[in-house]
């Protein structure tokens, strides 16, 4: 069976029930093309990802189902295995644990259930697992609050309590203010991988 009859069989099979809220992912075509995809997946209920969407771009090769799928994250998120900056994700199952026999539905599934089991031994993203490993707690906000301003829609963030995150959202302001007008991105980022210190912050904003 060629690439575009599998991939075809995949996506008739998935748009039958193609439902987030029911199925916890769901996929939707670039171009109405067979080869990109964007995938979503909800955060896991009882994470610091839940009530979130993430969205995964996939684009399929022509060596496909015998090569896996690139894939990496369009939605900016806080995980050890996955990069903050560029979404790349570190997953064996796309790498040299692939096997023909998966499919797109397997992938952002395991992707799912990825996001709360880290790998932190085997990172994407040094910086997070330093802080998973270390730090647990600060891990697990951090990962929250990056859900929140990047993964939550906007109705979802107007029932949601920000109390948990007001030191963090003083600190950003207090970074943006240092930095005249600095985005409110950069300022999340440089806190962020600094553990929230906000002087070790602004060196590492003065340094790039």
């Amino acid at each position: 069976m060629g690439v575009n009859k599998r991939i075809n069989k995949e996506i008739q099979n998935m748009m039958r029930d193609n439902d987030l809220m029911r199925n916890q992912f769901c996929i939707e075509l670039v171009n109405d093309s067979n080869e990109h995809l964007i995938g979503k997946i909800l955060g896991v209920p009882d994470t610091p990802f839940q009530r979130g969407v993430f969205r995964i771009d996939i684009t399929i090769p022509n060596k496909y189902p015998f090569k896996p799928p690139v894939c990496k994250f369009l939605t900016k998120i806080w995980h050890p295995n996955i990069s903050s900056a560029t979404g790349a994700i570190c997953l064996d199952i796309l790498k040299d644990q692939w096997a023909a026999a998966m499919t797109i539905e397997s992938v952002l599934k395991s992707l799912q259930s990825f996001l709360s089991s880290p790998e932190p031994s085997d990172p994407q993203d040094a910086v997070v697992a330093n802080q998973y490993t270390t730090d647990r707690a600060m891990y697990n906000m951090t990962a929250k609050y990056w859900t929140y301003c990047y993964a939550m829609s906007e109705d979802s963030r107007k029932n949601y309590d920000t109390n948990d995150f007001r030191v963090f959202q003083e600190k950003i302001e207090r970074v943006r203010g240092a930095t005249k007008g600095g985005s409110h991105e950069r300022a999340l980022t440089a806190l962020s991988c600094n553990h929230w210190d906000v002087d070790k912050a602004l060196k590492s904003w003065s340094n790039h």
